[in-house]
């Protein structure tokens, strides 16, 4: 039987766990993209994913969700969520995209999620929360600043626009997704519901792999250890972990630590491929994380009345 210290020296370390597993995506998807291309790449990593979540569900004899119009937004939260945040993530890095400097711009997820929160949902956001959007613009400006190259042919160093382009849709598939699934899916199973939206990303991404991708792969040692870690423990352990941190109320230490996602991916970036932040770029991202945690943790008074 486990003791009581070592329950509480576990339960310390679980958030801090699952951010560092986190922010091995972005370097997963750097080592696994010169040996398949981002659509087929990420489909399979779903229906191996899938094949390994459905059986669990089944022998923890999970709930499922409750009619099928529940179902149909899962599934659409889960093509925004998983579909176009991940596709979004991994075209861009295959276009050039440092991982670390991808993972700062969807970082910014909470910061877009406040600002369509106003219009969308009729929220109001208190000042603290406005000089936060700030922060995290001027953060991002200094960043990507400190990356322009145009005398290179390309409009930053290593990339172009269509990078760009396709982190900033992903960036606006999670925000979207996060909002439409706490308008639409409050009455979702944890795991049940991750099943019913990994099953709509993956066709999705399988739709994407057919019209614009050639679907080959080089099944290289390297690409099914990625494959096998991105499975394994991004898609099944991260969020098993998920589920017993906010089965214990730990989900808001998981938020909090979850801005240390970016700085980590820099890390590892750095060690990993020698991704290089200059260090205008390293206060624009100390900036905009703090931009990032006032607008997430800035109290939002009541609702507009119309």
């Amino acid at each position: 039987m486990t003791s009581p210290r070592m329950q509480h020296a576990w339960l310390t370390i679980m958030p801090a766990l699952f951010v560092l597993l986190w922010s091995t995506g972005f370097i997963g998807a750097k080592f696994g993209l010169p040996y398949a291309e981002p659509f087929t790449f990420l489909f399979i990593r779903f229906a191996l994913t899938l094949a390994l979540l459905i059986p669990l569900v089944v022998v923890l004899r999970g709930s499922w969700p409750q009619g099928g119009r529940l179902w149909a937004h899962i599934g659409v939260s889960g093509m925004l969520v998983h579909g176009a945040y991940l596709g979004g993530v991994f075209y861009g890095i295959r276009l050039g995209m440092p991982a670390g400097l991808a993972s700062l711009l969807v970082g910014l997820q909470p910061l877009l999620t406040a600002a369509l929160a106003r219009p969308l949902l009729n929220e109001r956001l208190a000042s603290v929360q406005w000089m936060g959007l700030g922060l995290g613009l001027v953060g991002i400006v200094m960043v990507l600043g400190s990356k322009l190259d145009p005398g290179s042919g390309e409009l930053f160093q290593g990339f172009g626009l269509g990078a760009l382009a396709s982190v900033m849709l992903a960036l606006i598939g999670i925000s979207c997704g996060t909002l439409y699934q706490k308008r639409y899916c409050t009455g979702m199973p944890l795991m049940s519901g991750t099943v019913v939206q990994y099953l709509s990303a993956g066709a999705l991404l399988g739709l994407g792999a057919l019209l614009f991708e050639e679907r080959s792969v080089a099944w290289t040692p390297t690409f099914m250890l990625t494959l096998g870690w991105l499975v394994l423990v991004l898609s099944i352990a991260a969020i098993l972990l998920l589920m017993a941190l906010i089965k214990r109320g730990e989900a808001s230490r998981v938020a909090s630590l979850f801005y240390l996602v970016p700085p980590v991916t820099a890390l590892e970036a750095w060690w990993l491929f020698d991704e290089a932040l200059p260090p205008i770029a390293l206060l624009g991202m100390a900036i905009a994380l703090t931009g990032v945690v006032m607008v997430a943790r800035g109290k939002q008074p009541a609702p507009a009345q119309r």
